[in-house]
């Protein structure tokens, strides 16, 4: 058994490092507030420019509107763009993230390339021998459009080079304070909801069942411009949904943490007690066998 100064030392140092668990908790709660403002607000214009593009691609001849809706017959290399975390101690966020793209593109039938948004991604893929081409590590901690557009503009051009020929987006989806789900989604070329999907949400949004636009000056002008914008849309709504996940995934891994380490000082405590009251039987006991051996000497 230990003795009394260790067992106190490793109280202290549990303390301290609740202490430090408590105080990231609770910047974590902080910011998980701001992420998930900022996340909620960006939906609406993401889904109404989906719903937009949605019918346009849906009208007849969508293979020749525009290059980025053109499915290629043979697919010869892919990109994938991987949202992780610059930090750790996030719980299994990281951990799940690359589970999933591993599982879907560690061992894929064409050559994969990854471009990787979060330090912790880039090094787990580095450290697997995989091929990583861009790192865009290190956004602001309240990224704006400006800084994702670079990303979603390096997948439109190696798409529209053909230096790729699918191009998906593994994120996690923020779905409440507890659940964060891994989420691949295909980003180029465009996929698009059928028409009945796109009834049902233009009736959940309290839209009529077919929507009817006007587009100035035209369809080949808006695509010219929306469909390379919407791409780096996607990108920017699935890197706030990430960090949403991420300050929310580490909000309740400190919390546990807290808990833990406010458990295991309890513990120790009960510990310490029983090495002091050991302790002090084994001086008492000292004691009586002294005046017992001095006693029998006189």
């Amino acid at each position: 058994m230990a003795n009394a100064r260790e067992v106190k030392k490793r109280i202290r140092s549990v303390k301290n490092i609740a202490q430090v668990t408590r105080a990231l908790q609770a910047v974590s709660a902080s910011r998980v507030r701001k992420a998930t403002d900022r996340m909620f607000h960006t939906r609406p214009y993401a889904n109404k420019a989906w719903n937009v593009l949605t019918h346009i691609a849906n009208q007849p001849g969508r293979e020749n509107l525009h290059p980025l809706l053109t499915s290629r017959t043979e697919v010869k290399s892919v990109i994938v763009l991987l949202i992780t975390s610059d930090r750790g101690l996030a719980g299994p966020y990281n951990t799940n993230i690359m589970r999933y793209a591993l599982d879907n593109f560690g061992k894929y039938s064409v050559p994969v390339r990854f471009i990787s948004i979060g330090r912790k991604g880039t090094e787990l893929l580095l450290r697997r021998g995989l091929d990583v081409m861009a790192d865009f590590s290190g956004l602001p901690a309240e990224p704006t459009f400006g800084d994702v557009s670079a990303i979603g503009r390096l997948a439109v051009e190696e798409f529209l080079g053909e230096k790729a020929d699918e191009v998906y987006l593994v994120y996690t989806d923020f779905v409440n304070m507890a659940k964060q789900e891994a989420t691949m989604k295909k980003l180029l070329p465009l996929e698009f909801r059928s028409a009945e999907g796109l009834v049902a949400s233009e009736h959940a949004a309290g839209g009529e069942s077919k929507a009817a636009y006007e587009y100035e000056p035209g369809e080949n002008e808006i695509l010219d411009e929306i469909v390379p914008r919407f791409t780096a849309l996607q990108v920017f709504q699935a890197v706030l949904e990430s960090l949403a996940s991420e300050h929310a995934a580490r909000m309740v891994a400190m919390r546990n943490a807290t808990e833990n380490a406010s458990d295991l000082a309890g513990i120790l405590q009960l510990e310490y007690n029983k090495v002091r009251q050991q302790a002090i039987t084994n001086e008492i006991l000292d004691i009586v066998g002294g005046a017992e051996a001095l006693a029998q000497s006189k």
